[in-house]
């Protein structure tokens, strides 16, 4: 059997990659794909710890938290991700390590540990990053959400931007998207984008 496509989207938070994740699995559908939608944090037992240091219920070390999300990632791929493939269904996840290295970045500076801890995760095949200012995204996390979560901070989002276009260099298959137009526009490049891949 053919294995599935594994395929990532990321973006500063507010920057509506969680929406264009629902719109692709939507378009591939239409297009007879069979698709499994999932994201990280996960939902399980570390994706929880994380979730709660985010929302700053309670504090550990940056590489701790880095460590916490190896981990969830090591669990999510072997419970989640590699099972779909296998059997034939493209996955897409909302954001995968590469959030990890870029939002990490910001309090741990050896980049090479942040990709070390990294590096036997599964690559996917395509990776979409929504290029979105911070000062747009700030605007659209305060219009839908009463609080704000540790990284939501214009100064913190302009530098985790950097960090993405960092790794938009050193990874290949990671395709940056102009963000800020209309979602149907930016759905439908992207599932152009993706179906070539097939």
């Amino acid at each position: 059997m053919k294995k599935g496509k594994f395929i990532v989207v990321e973006g500063l938070d507010g920057s509506g990659q969680s929406t264009q994740v629902e719109k692709l699995a939507g378009g591939l559908r239409k297009n007879k794909i069979k698709t499994h939608v999932t994201k990280e944090p996960t939902n399980n037992l570390i994706g929880g710890l994380i979730r709660g240091q985010l929302q700053e219920d309670w504090k550990s070390t940056p590489e701790c938290l880095q460590l916490l999300f190896a981990a969830d990632r090591a669990h999510h791929l072997e419970k989640d991700v590699k099972p779909y493939l296998e059997k034939g269904i493209t996955v897409i996840s909302d954001r995968y390590f590469f959030s990890s290295m870029a939002f990490g970045s910001l309090e741990i500076d050896d980049w090479g540990w942040l990709k070390d801890i990294n590096k036997r995760f599964m690559l996917p095949d395509i990776t979409f990053y929504l290029q979105v200012s911070p000062k747009t995204c700030i605007k659209r996390i305060s219009e839908n959400r009463f609080s704000f979560e540790l990284f939501e901070k214009e100064k913190k989002l302009k530098a985790i931007g950097e960090s993405y276009k960092r790794i938009a260099k050193e990874y290949d298959s990671f395709e940056i998207i102009e963000g800020e137009r209309e979602v149907e526009k930016i759905a439908k490049e992207i599932k152009n984008k993706v179906l070539k891949i097939y």
